[in-house]
């Protein structure tokens, strides 16, 4: 058999892919790139110059030095007497931690609702097109002012709301029941129960994947995974226990509570952001081919079956590529909570700014972050998307 092999536009060789990967006109595009290096040395010289003047030195030396002012809510300890490095990273982690929550809960309402919009319930269905048609008509902006507006008119904690007998609204915030492991960080033992809840899933994925009773298996799995945690926690010496938040004088105590500017960033993000996801879910859902729904009910399966087994798997395809947009709006959205007084890393950098005169270079920091940020999840749901893509291509 003869291979006959095709040359490039400018034939073989180093050279020629040298050319081909330049393109057309490369005398053009190094004058225009050279040009573009120059602009970008005269701002940054005429930048510098300023700073001089007005007695500032241009660098991040400042990171080093005593903050001097305090951070309402940290998920890092920080105390005003750390450096503005430590404030920064504080900063991020509030970044980070309204970002993960906000992208978990948004994924289950968004998929809720856009099922809900599916369903043969005219009511329902009309809801939740008002809902989506509402959320993405207005300014997330406003929808943030609302929401802390709503949160600080509540009662004060002793008239807040009860529900369940755990739960309390108050203009406090929201406090909910916690699990608490004595003699252990929060982040070590929740990381470990983390671990092996994912580990029980993707176990069970692959023992019972396509046998009957998959999802009460699943859960069974998991509650055994938790129970492992348990056990192995209480063999070791660390005592779990589930700590219910009660009124006690003038405020609410234990449990885990959540700060009222915190409560309505994420409930803002949630429900903007689960109003795109839901229309992602239905276009997904929509772009399966309506014969499969019919084999699949020829083949006896029942409605949420169906829908588990033989569309979600292939709506897939469609939606994981535009939830990656979704996930990381959500993300740059986050910068929002300045306005509301959160003190995420767009508030700890300002009030860097405003303290030490280092504007330009605390615009990098978070441009820095949020391109970071932006792109471990870009990454990580790339990696799923050609997961998923490839399972695809396999069953053709």
């Amino acid at each position: 058999m003869t291979r006959h092999i095709q040359p490039g536009p400018f034939g073989p060789g180093p050279v020629s892919r040298l050319r081909t990967w330049i393109g057309p006109l490369p005398l053009q595009q190094f004058a225009l790139f050279v040009g573009v290096l120059f602009l970008f040395a005269f701002l940054g010289h005429n930048t510098a110059e300023s700073m001089h003047r007005m007695g500032l030195t241009p660098g991040f030396a400042f990171l080093s030095h005593q903050a001097n002012f305090e951070i309402g809510e940290s998920v890092l300890p920080y105390s005003a007497g750390d450096s503005y490095a430590r404030a920064l990273a504080a900063g991020i982690a509030n970044t980070v931690k309204v970002a993960i929550i906000g992208c978990l809960l948004a994924t289950v309402l968004g998929v809720a609702l856009g099922i809900a919009r599916l369903s043969g319930n005219l009511l329902l269905a009309s809801f939740v097109h008002g809902y989506v048609e509402l959320l993405r008509n207005t300014p997330l902006l406003l929808q943030l002012f609302l929401w802390s507006a709503i949160i600080h008119a509540l009662p004060p904690p002793r008239g807040a709301y009860t529900f369940l007998g755990g739960v309390y609204l108050s203009n406090r915030g929201v406090y909910l029941p916690s699990l608490s492991v004595e003699g252990l960080p929060a982040a070590l033992w929740l990381s470990a129960v983390v671990l092996a809840v994912l580990s029980a899933l993707i176990l069970s994925r692959r023992l019972f994947a396509g046998s009957a009773f998959y999802l009460p298996k699943s859960a069974g799995a998991v509650l055994g995974a938790l129970a492992l945690c348990y056990l192995t926690l209480s063999s070791l010496g660390f005592a779990a226990s589930v700590e219910i938040p009660a009124k006690g004088g003038f405020n609410i105590r234990g449990g885990l509570s959540l700060t009222p500017e915190f409560a309505a960033l994420l409930i803002g993000l949630v429900v903007n952001a689960s109003a795109s996801i839901s229309e992602i879910v239905r276009s997904g859902i929509q772009s399966v081919k309506s014969g499969q729904w019919e084999a699949a009910r020829a083949l006896g399966l029942k409605p949420p079956q169906i829908l588990r087994l033989v569309v979600l798997p292939q709506a897939l395809r469609v939606i994981t590529p535009l939830m990656i947009s979704s996930f990381m709006d959500l993300t740059k959205n986050s910068s929002l909570a300045v306005a509301i007084g959160y003190p995420d890393l767009v508030s700890v950098a300002n009030t860097t700014a405003n303290t030490t005169g280092q504007a330009l270079e605390a615009i990098i920091i978070i441009g820095a972050v949020y391109l970071t940020i932006s792109l471990a999840v870009s990454a990580i749901m790339n990696l799923y998307n050609r997961r998923v893509v490839l399972r695809g291509e396999g069953k053709r």
